[in-house]
């Protein structure tokens, strides 16, 4: 009996260190401010809607439709008067561009938001990626009402999708690669990877190990942020938006032999040696429209939206007030 008791112990010690490796758990006093109101969920609608209903399909064989959703990124940022530029390159003799909107001053480090606006093919890709795009526009707006004492770098992506996913022609590739040639210090980059689909159902949530069923719940109704093992950037970057709304927030650190991982443009800057983290609502483990037509505007939870680019911002502000 004495030895049973002590492999249980042993069994459940394990389980409470790996629970600790993997979801980082914290307990924050921290406060911030209330920032839903700064966000209108029909802003993001609009956006999402515009993207996957006007400008279909959005993929690498329809450079045309990439160039006009480049175009509308472009107009919404400058909007926001930041400082717009493109970036161009070339695949097989084609032209692509990241729309890059710079905010605050120069500085030593910068934090990088992005969101890849392409999609797998003909599909509209309401969640993959348009409300990553439309969070990116509104998150903008947002940094357009603050003075920010570092720089901030807004990014929209091309060529995330495949074909030429994991290759040193995606959009994300040729800009971490840039900032790397040019010695620029990037404090960490976000990518935002699918946004907008949530659940409340039972079992709506599916994992890559079944193990993970342990740590996280089995309702898709919260938003995920995705970092390395070891790495304490998932962490901060949940106290935070944990502290700006009521939305469930939770983080895994763990390696990319666990699919999904790094199925975004933050694996491009892991390749460069820079921090990053992707904020998910898990993809393909959650929204069964993954890379299909069924994948509309219409299935997208705008409140929920709203909260998780809120969040995103009162990290961007208080990370600068310690700039």
């Amino acid at each position: 009996m004495k030895m049973l008791f002590q492999i249980i112990v042993v069994i459940a010690s394990g389980l409470l260190i790996l629970w600790w490796m993997i979801a980082r758990p914290i307990i924050s006093n921290e406060s911030a401010p209330q920032a839903e109101n700064r966000i209108n969920p029909e802003t993001l609608r609009t956006h999402v809607e515009v993207l996957s209903n006007r400008f279909v399909p959005r993929d690498d064989d329809h450079p045309e439709n990439l160039h006009k959703v480049a175009q509308y990124i472009a107009t919404e940022l400058r909007s926001t008067s930041a400082r717009v530029s493109d970036q161009e390159f070339t695949v097989d003799s084609t032209a692509y561009k990241n729309v890059i909107a710079e905010y605050g001053p120069e500085s030593p480090d910068i934090i990088v938001v992005g969101a890849h606006y392409d999609t797998a093919g003909d599909q509209p890709g309401a969640d993959d990626n348009a409300s990553g795009v439309a969070g990116l526009l509104e998150l903008g707006r947002l940094l357009s009402r603050v003075t920010l004492r570092s720089k901030l770098v807004l990014v929209a992506y091309a060529l995330e999708e495949p074909p030429h996913f994991r290759t040193e022609n995606m959009g994300s590739a040729v800009h971490a690669k840039s900032l790397r040639e040019r010695g620029v210090s990037v404090k960490l980059m976000i990518s935002l990877e699918m946004i907008g689909y949530f659940s409340d159902n039972e079992n709506s949530q599916s994992f890559p190990i079944g193990l993970l069923r342990l740590f996280y719940p089995s309702r898709g109704n919260f938003i995920l942020v995705v970092d390395k093992v070891f790495s304490n950037h998932a962490r901060q970057v949940k106290k935070w938006m944990s502290a700006a709304s009521d939305l469930p927030v939770y983080s895994i650190n763990a390696p990319s032999i666990i699919p999904g991982v790094d199925f975004s443009d933050h694996l491009s800057f892991w390749n460069q040696g820079y921090p990053a983290v992707m904020v998910t609502d898990t993809a393909f483990y959650r929204n069964n429209a993954y890379h299909s037509r069924m994948d509309t505007a219409d299935r997208l939870d705008y409140g929920k939206m709203a909260k998780v680019i809120n969040g995103i911002f009162i990290y961007v502000i208080e990370n600068d007030k310690k700039s």
